[in-house]
Formats: structure tokens, C-alpha cells, sequence
């Protein structure tokens, strides 16, 4: 074994953030469309996963489909101008 000190007094390395601009608002989806694909995708995973507790597989799939669902719904919204910075928000510019 060594007979080295350890001291724990030695001030930390500062964090680097690698070029990554922190200032910078990301809006984190809030839209329609965001909001829309959630909220479906969850029901479709609410289906499923009672499915699969009580052992169907017909409705386990069919929950699976409702969340692909939700998410073509997303997209769809916002090729329609409902996603963050949308044609047809209202707070868009």
C-alpha cells in the first residue's frame, strides 16, 4: 500500500460546455401539435400496457397502434402549421 496523503481541499475543475450555447430558448414543443401527439401516445400506451397485464394480444397491438397514430398525428399538425413556431399559432412570428 502507498503512504501517499489524500487531501480533499483541491478546488474542482470547472465544467466545460463543450460549445453549447445555453441562452438560447428551446420552446421545449409546447404546440398544439406536440401537445396532440403526447396526449394520444400516452392513451395508446395506457391501452397496451393494460393489455399486456391482463394478457391480450389483439388489444396490446391495437394500443401499440394508437401510439403510431399519435405520432403520425404530431407530425401531420405540424406539417399543418401547429408546431412550435407554426403558421397557425397565434404567438408565431
Amino acid at each position: 500500500m502507498s503512504k501517499a496523503t489524500v487531501s480533499g481541499t483541491k478546488p474542482a475543475a470547472p465544467k466545460e460546455h463543450h460549445g453549447i450555447d445555453h441562452s438560447i430558448d428551446l420552446g421545449h414543443g409546447n404546440s398544439p401539435a406536440a401537445w396532440t401527439c403526447v396526449i394520444v401516445m400516452l392513451i395508446g400506451a395506457l391501452i397496451a400496457s393494460i393489455a399486456f397485464v391482463i394478457a391480450n394480444s389483439p388489444i396490446f397491438w391495437a394500443g401499440i397502434a394508437v401510439m403510431f397514430l399519435g405520432l403520425l398525428a404530431g407530425y401531420i399538425m405540424r406539417k399543418a402549421g401547429y408546431g412550435v413556431g407554426g403558421s397557425k399559432i397565434k404567438n408565431s412570428h
